[in-house]
């Protein structure tokens, strides 16, 4: 037979307990002994033996963590096995959801899989069908379970239990609920504090990288994260899930009267204000053009307002994102910047500005 033909078969065995493995023939050699006959019976398609042995015994179908199986996914990877020989379906493993993972690392490297009590036969086109129906089975009970964990943790939610993910400055999470941190606390305040004082989060990004005052993470202050910080809900002790807010379990650590004002702060200064409203008279005629004479950054425009007039910038990039320790470069008035290039344009060697 052309060596093209032949079809190299691994046996794998497994036994949930270990009560009798010492006896000179046990459950693993009862499976081994069927599967050999098995591969036997097709010989004449090719299908022969390998001498090495995977056989778990004393283990549970649901430990995926096993020696046997780790050893016989390896030499499947390594494109050493062809066909899979197993007593029954659940040998491999008890968890549909896990052999469907199984199935995929076997196609992926073109191994069949054969299950001897079963009518699963990979290598013929009934058992490939009675396979797919077993994976298909699988992604229904996995969509059943995502579907389940869904919806607890959206009446967890709603109900203003903490349900996990990124726990905010201020917090900490005891014993799956939200408590405050005494050490973070004093930051969050501060934030609230200075924003209510001044209305720059990026002021306060600076001043707080200037303090030495650390994130978590170790990254420095910046603008977008002071921002997040004044607009979460979960410091009035209140829950946000999918855009609807709902009363907490957890202690607030922002007054109710505090929050309001820093949220109409917040709108009044919005930095993206000025670029969403179509009807603006003023126009940031070098919008795109003129770069930091710094670092290099593009300069975009943004505004400040006082006493209800609304006066317009170019402001460097990377300090509006970063804060003034990243680039000492502040922002610029408009109508001086855009006098200084309209007369520039207005020079012939400049005429194609």
């Amino acid at each position: 037979m052309d060596k093209s033909q032949i079809k190299r078969c691994a046996i794998y065995t497994r036994k949930s307990t270990d009560e009798n493995l010492q006896d000179s023939f046990n459950s693993l050699d009862a499976q081994r002994e069927a599967a050999e006959a098995y591969i036997q019976s097709q010989k004449m398609n090719g299908w022969r033996l390998l001498p090495d042995r995977y056989d778990d015994g004393g283990y549970s179908g649901g430990n995926m963590n096993r020696p046997g199986l780790k050893k016989l996914l390896e030499d499947v990877k390594a494109g050493k096995i062809d066909i899979i020989i197993v007593y029954k379906l659940d040998r491999l493993s008890r968890s549909i959801c896990d052999f469907a993972e199984l199935s995929k690392v076997f196609d992926k490297h073109g191994t069949s899989f054969v299950s001897v009590t079963q009518e699963i036969n990979t290598t013929t086109s009934s058992g490939r069908m009675m396979l797919n129906i077993l994976v298909t089975f699988a992604q229904y009970e996995r969509e059943v379970i995502a579907e389940r964990i869904r919806d607890k943790m959206s009446a967890s939610r709603k109900k203003g239990k903490w349900v996990g993910g990124s726990v905010p400055l201020g917090y900490k999470v005891v014993d799956k609920h939200l408590h405050i941190n005494e050490e973070e606390v004093k930051i969050v305040k501060r934030i609230f504090t200075r924003f209510l004082e001044i209305g720059s989060p990026r002021q306060i990004a600076f001043e707080l990288e200037e303090s030495g005052v650390a994130r978590r993470d170790g990254r420095p202050w910046n603008v977008s994260h002071i921002y997040r910080i004044l607009q979460n809900h979960t410091y009035i002790g209140k829950v946000n899930y999918k855009g609807e807010i709902y009363e907490g379990e957890h202690e607030a650590i922002i007054d109710k009267k505090s929050w309001d004002e820093a949220q109409e702060h917040l709108k009044e200064n919005d930095p993206m204000k000025y670029l969403r409203n179509k009807k603006q008279e003023t126009v940031a005629i070098l919008k795109g053009v003129i770069r930091c004479g710094h670092c290099g950054c593009a300069m975009g425009p943004t505004y400040a307002r006082r006493r209800g007039r609304k006066y317009l910038y170019y402001l460097c990039v990377d300090e509006s994102k970063r804060g003034k320790h990243v680039c000492p470069v502040n922002r610029v008035a408009a109508p001086a910047i855009e006098e200084i290039v309209l007369k520039l344009k207005q020079r012939p060697f400049l005429e194609d500005f």
